[in-house]
Order: C-alpha cells, then structure tokens, then sequence
C-alpha cells in the first residue's frame, strides 16, 4: 500500500532532527483552550488559542490571538488571527465537501494601517498513491505566482514535482524535483531546485 505525502513533507523527517526545538535568540509561548457548546450535542466548537514571539536580541515579543469555528455541517473552518502588528488574517477553509480528500482554502491578509491586502486560495487533493496541491498568490487578488506541486507513490518510492510561474512575467520561477524512498525504519530522499541547488538527506 502506497502512502503518498505532499512536497513540502518530502524529506521533513531528516530536517525535523535540527530544525525542530532549535530556536536561537527566539522563545516562543503557546496557550490553547477549547470552548464547547455543552447545550447541544452538535460538533460545532469556538478553539482558541495564542501564542508569542520573543526575541532576546532585540527584546521585540509578537504575541497574536487565534480564533477557529467549525461548522461541521457544511465541513467549514473559519480561522481568524489577529496580533499586536494589527494585522488581522482570515482563512476559510472548505474540506471534504465536494469529494472525499480535497481541501479548499482562502487565506486573506489586510493592513488597516496601510491599506495593504493579499490573498490566497489554495487547493488540495490527496489519495493514497498521489496527491495534488496548487495556489494562487498576489497582492491585491491579483493573483501574480501561481504555485503547484504533485507527488506519486508507489511500493515505498515518492517522486514530486513543484513549479511557481510568474503570470506577469510568463515564465517559470520556481522548478523543483524530489525523489525518496521510505521504507520501516529508513528513509533517503534527494532534490534538485531550479537545475542549481542539489541536496539529499538519509534518515
């Protein structure tokens, strides 16, 4: 049975062992609590969590607040964030509503102070032998990169591919390729971006 990952997974075993718990001149605070509507029996639930930054360096700290409320119903997730940067940010996120494994998200940010907004909408869809994953980014919707990546599996192989093409320019920016393999108690993995960067990992 295959199990196939997304390409930003590809290879994250290895760099977890010195990316993961190494925060230099950084602490970070997490705080979560879940609110539960203990009137009705439904799965729809309030989450809300915080966290913060702070950096020893500068002594700057970047706390932010998170809200999620899921309509279980319609398989909707609307997440709000908001920091001391006032910066409010929204997500939407549609799951499994028009089939089985594919996820649908808009993602939005917004500078009250400036009038500065971006947007994301992004789309996902995995099985057990490949999966898919595309977005479509720019300032203003307007929507200037486009970024898409694909990853098959089969009998523990992985083989990704991830593009970003730039709609203003008409050209390819980002082309990356991804070869692993995953077996019980091992696991190889190399990458090739842009023809100019060559790396692999062994975990």
């Amino acid at each position: 049975m295959c199990n196939a990952l997304t390409y930003r997974d590809l290879g994250k075993t290895a760099k977890d062992v010195f990316n993961e718990g190494y925060r230099f001149r950084i602490v970070k605070r997490d705080l979560r609590a879940a609110l539960r509507d203990l009137r009705t029996k439904s799965c729809s639930r309030v989450e809300l969590s915080t966290s913060s930054h702070a950096y020893t360096d500068t002594g700057k700290a970047s706390p932010n607040l998170e809200t999620k409320y899921k309509v279980c119903n319609y398989r909707l997730t609307f997440t709000q964030k908001w920091n001391t940067d006032n910066t409010p940010a929204t997500k939407i996120s549609l799951e499994n509503k028009l089939t089985e494994e594919l996820k649908q998200t808009l993602d939005t940010i917004f500078v009250p102070n400036t009038g500065k907004k971006s947007g994301k909408l992004k789309a996902s869809y995995k099985r057990d032998c490949f999966s898919l994953g595309s977005n479509n980014v720019g300032r203003d919707f307007s929507g200037s990169s486009i970024y898409g990546w694909a990853v098959l599996a089969f009998e523990g192989w992985l083989a990704g591919y991830q593009m970003s093409f730039d709609t203003a320019k008409s050209k390819l920016s980002q082309n990356n390729f991804a070869l692993g393999y995953k077996a019980a108690d091992f696991q190889l993995h190399t990458h090739v971006n842009d023809d100019t960067e060559f790396g692999e990992s062994v975990y």
